[in-house]
């Protein structure tokens, strides 16, 4: 056990303990232009630790946000898996809680409209609020008002201040993301209605650590969620976690729903007592990660290094943050991958942090015919392998390296 002098993001504790270090690494949304390729890349420590106080699993380092989202190439509207889940949260919180023209929903880091676009169409006002100017600008020509700003304490206090108080508040993927945790909850409280609920998505920790997902460790993602360590930050300032739900999407994520009023329902007493049991709230949880970790690059490299023996060529799907950090820690670049595929058309004709590949749009795999893919976006597996029928036709396969190296 390594005790790390930096104080826990939540309750402050010192003496945090070290679960794995994957080096200095790139900034894993940070593509480059083909001039800057030969330009020194900024890197920084990526260390995992958890919180013996309160369960927080975060990371040690804090980039500046200005320097990761001020301009941001993630569009969420790429994702069909997202855009369906957007809908459907909408549309039951719509109709559940009676939503209409009297009514505001807020989403804190609201990408290009992607979710309030539903409630729009049901005549729900909305506003997001969305740190990256490049992405708001999509969202507004949409036809979704959108504040350009970072969400804290300080801006919720003037939103009250103009009358604005939100009957929902969405903060999808976002919480990891938050340096100044306890201010974004303050401002979360202090934006809501009193009868009203923020409704928040997050990966789940527990599935992090079973599934070996440790390509979702990078620099963007602060802190890595347990119900377990959710609960006294939202406590904290006066929100009860009233309910929550498991999700699929990103490896296994949790919903979960806060209130200023409310009682736990019996899914979230449920969950604690399943990560009580299984040991979340215990350093044991998590020492052996790093370890799992090492096999599995072990493998996969293998895999690679066989496949690339018998004259077989590689590429990748998905130029993501979880891509970048898979390829950094597991030194896997040109030398054994030619280029890298993504349907975002904001990320085409740009090249990978640390590893270099180019990146270019899905029908390169038609047009250059590789034998094998690894599909670095393994969390949109189901969506992509159905979008790459044509390739598979022809003999093209894919290798999925989460939670375990398989070829299909």
């Amino acid at each position: 056990m390594t005790a790390v002098s930096v104080r826990c993001r939540s309750c402050g504790a010192a003496d945090l303990e070290l679960i794995l270090s994957l080096g200095e690494t790139p900034l894993a949304n940070a593509l480059l232009t083909a001039e800057q390729r030969s330009q020194p890349e900024p890197r920084f420590p990526l260390d995992l630790v958890y919180c013996p106080a309160c369960a927080l699993v975060q990371i040690t380092e804090t980039v500046p946000p200005e320097q990761l989202f001020s301009h941001y190439l993630y569009l969420s509207s790429f994702s069909d898996t997202m855009l369906q889940s957007a809908e459907e949260v909408a549309n039951r919180l719509t109709d559940r809680r009676g939503l209409g023209p009297g009514s505001l929903v807020v989403e804190l880091a609201s990408n290009d409209g992607y979710l309030l676009q539903y409630y729009q169409r049901r005549q729900v006002p909305v506003l997001g609020i969305e740190p990256a100017a490049n992405v708001a600008k999509v969202a507004q020509e949409r036809g979704i008002p959108t504040l350009v700003r970072f969400f804290g304490k300080e801006g919720a206090g003037e939103l009250r201040a103009q009358g604005k108080t939100a009957d929902i508040i969405h903060a999808n993927n976002v919480l990891a993301h938050v340096a100044d945790l306890n201010g974004f909850v303050a401002g979360i409280a202090l934006l809501l209605k009193d009868t009203g609920v923020a409704v928040i998505e997050v990966p789940h920790v527990k599935a992090l650590v079973e599934h070996l997902e440790f390509d979702t460790i990078y620099h963007e993602h602060l802190c890595y969620y347990s119900l377990t360590a959710l609960k006294p930050l939202f406590q904290r300032h006066g929100l009860t976690l009233v309910d929550v739900e498991r999700l699929p999407i990103h490896g296994g994520s949790l919903r979960f729903y806060a209130s200023q009023t409310g009682t736990p329902s019996e899914a979230v007493r449920q969950l604690l007592a399943e990560e009580a049991a299984a040991g979340v709230a215990q350093f044991g949880f998590y020492r052996d990660f790093g370890q799992k970790v090492a096999g599995l690059r072990g493998r996969l490299r293998s895999v690679l290094a066989s496949l690339k023996g018998e004259g077989k060529r590689l590429a990748a799907y998905g130029a993501s943050a979880k891509g970048s950090t898979l390829l950094n820690y597991f030194g896997i670049n040109g030398g054994t991958l030619d280029f890298v595929v993504d349907r975002s058309t904001v990320k085409q004709g740009f090249y990978t942090p640390g590893t270099h590949l180019p990146i270019l749009p899905p029908q390169a795999l038609l047009e250059r015919r590789p034998d094998y893919v690894l599909l670095l976006s393994w969390n949109f597996a189901d969506e992509i392998l159905a979008q790459q029928s044509a390739y598979r036709q022809q003999g093209g396969r894919f290798i999925i390296p989460i939670p375990d190296v398989k070829v299909v």
